[in-house]
């Protein structure tokens, strides 16, 4: 392959605006030539960024990548249409970028994944935290025991969404829209990267990798799915991995995850690739590592044969932690007493959940047994077969 690669994009609003911009830079170096846009509704010219030129846009993703000749196609559309669109490109001999979550289900996950590699396409899974250059640093200082042995992984994710997040899209919120899994929920959208990063660090990326999942989901805004939830999963490494999260944080901050050993521990904030090492006997050492575009890793790929980054099966763990919380009971709904709502903001704060997230990932406990009052004990555990 040579040139620039021509690619198409399906879903240009909201996040897929982000990729429309990373489009243009990867233009500007000669890497790709954008040449189509799949909208329901076609981007306007100042919806375009400057100098991207007039894509071909359509409603209809196969036909587009039919008359544009495209080489490359980034999916970036609601989560349960991920696997039709994806095995669409397949088909037609169109690798992949596609956005995630992967899919909504292991079932549907498994159909993606295994029609892709029918296919013999490339596919690389949007977990734009794995293109970081710490996770292969940090895995590195564990292997080498630079805090220990490893006792286990925890994450923490605080963020903020205001109501209206929950109103931006049919499926926002949602655990199931007409029949169909969405399962949009902290963990498996918004703060699926401390999931998979999370993961990742602890070298559980693969099903097989996984061994149970336990579950606390609640919700503070009046939705189907989580806003404040924790995992905690078994792991084939006999390290567990927690993961705390809520999206109705008292102050938002960066998420991270944290590596624990008996002499010392990890963090890592992987949205600014930034590590912190603490360790037994010496100073803290902090470091700044630089990142892998994954778009660009793809392209890499085709080009030269470059390894990519985040194929389907390494994001089969994640999956499998997607698969228990959707076949765990529906969220609880947090009493009334339990949050409280900011006006000038329109959004839902749970007091005290700052600090729960960051006991759990800090003791690897869960958020019934650090005495949460609204928190059910684990409510499933699901074994992978």
């Amino acid at each position: 392959m040579s040139g620039a690669v021509p690619i198409v994009l399906a879903g240009a609003r909201g996040h897929g605006r982000w990729h429309l911009d990373n489009i243009r830079r990867l233009q500007d170096k000669g890497i790709v030539r954008p040449a189509g846009i799949c909208e329901l509704t076609p981007l306007s010219e100042d919806e375009l960024p400057e100098g991207l030129g007039s894509p071909e846009q359509s409603a209809d993703f196969g036909a587009l990548l039919d008359s544009t000749g495209a080489r490359v196609a980034v999916i970036c559309t609601p989560i349960p249409t991920h696997t039709d669109l994806a095995l669409t490109a397949a088909r037609k001999g169109v690798h992949l970028l596609l956005e995630k979550p992967p899919a909504p289900s292991y079932a549907e996950y498994r159909r993606m994944a295994d029609g892709i590699a029918a296919a013999g396409v490339a596919c690389q899974i949007g977990f734009q935290s794995l293109g970081s250059h710490a996770v292969p640093a940090i895995r590195t200082l564990m292997a080498e025991g630079a805090i220990g042995e490893i006792t286990g992984i925890g994450a923490a994710g605080a963020w903020a969404r205001p109501e209206s997040y929950y109103r931006r899209a049919p499926w926002a919120g949602r655990r199931r829209l007409n029949g169909v899994d969405v399962i949009d929920g902290a963990l498996t959208n918004p703060l699926a990267h401390a999931v998979a990063t999370a993961l990742a660090l602890n070298g559980t990326v693969r099903a097989e990798d996984v061994t149970a999942v336990e579950t606390e989901l609640l919700r503070a805004n009046d939705i189907e799915s989580d806003d404040t939830s924790c995992v905690r999963v078994g792991t084939a490494q006999d390290r567990p991995v927690v993961v705390a999260a809520t999206l109705c944080a008292e102050d938002p901050d960066e998420p991270y995850a944290v590596v624990h050993g008996d002499r010392g521990r990890i963090t890592f904030w992987y949205k600014q690739d930034r590590v912190l090492l603490q360790r037994a006997g010496r100073g803290p050492e902090e470091s700044e590592y630089g990142r892998t575009d994954l778009l660009e890793n793809l392209v890499e790929h085709l080009v030269d044969g470059t390894d990519l980054l985040v194929t389907p099966e390494v994001t089969g763990a994640f999956m499998k932690v997607v698969e228990a919380i959707r076949q765990a009971p529906d969220p609880v709904r947090l009493p009334a007493g339990a949050w409280r709502l900011l006006p000038d903001e329109q959004r839902r704060v749970v007091p005290g959940i700052d600090g729960l997230v960051a006991a759990a990932a800090d003791t690897l406990a869960l958020y019934s047994e650090l005495g949460a009052p609204w928190a059910d004990p684990a409510r499933t555990k699901e074994v992978s077969t």
